[in-house]
């Protein structure tokens, strides 16, 4: 499979999201850029979005991976919050990954409720993108 697309059919969609009220945006910037140069399509939500607007912007933008990020906390909350919205539209083909301050105890509850990767600061950008090609669902 090429790096670049999905079996050479089309650049895999991603939204990137900054849920709730949580206004550091660097590092989901920096994986904006990182899955742009590696040759995704790349949306960016901008701050402050609810689940139901992530929800929205994912079904509408018709996106392969939806990529959360949050450094305050509410990931237990707001990041499961998105997968059953998707869940409740009908949706079950988009990759749910994590990013932030994710307590390692966390992770396990949010893949169990379709949050995945849950990639903490100082994961490498590779083992991002690697594990986006790996794990997407279209």
């Amino acid at each position: 499979m090429s790096t670049l697309t999905q079996g050479n059919k089309k650049p895999i969609r991603v939204l990137v999201s900054k849920l709730g009220l949580d206004g550091h945006d660097r590092g989901a910037l920096v994986i904006c850029r990182a899955l742009r140069d590696s040759g995704m399509e790349v949306i960016y939500s901008g701050l402050f979005c609810t689940p139901q607007q992530v929800a929205k912007i994912a079904i509408d933008e018709d996106v392969d991976v939806v990529a959360m990020s949050l450094l305050n906390g509410a990931h237990l909350t707001l990041f499961p919050k998105v997968a059953t919205l998707l869940k409740e539209h009908g949706v079950s083909d988009i990759l749910l990954i994590g990013g932030g301050v994710i307590p390692g105890r966390d992770k396990k509850e949010l893949e169990e409720k379709g949050v995945k990767g849950n990639f903490g600061p100082g994961t490498p950008l590779e083992d991002i993108i690697e594990f986006i090609h790996n794990n997407i669902k279209k």
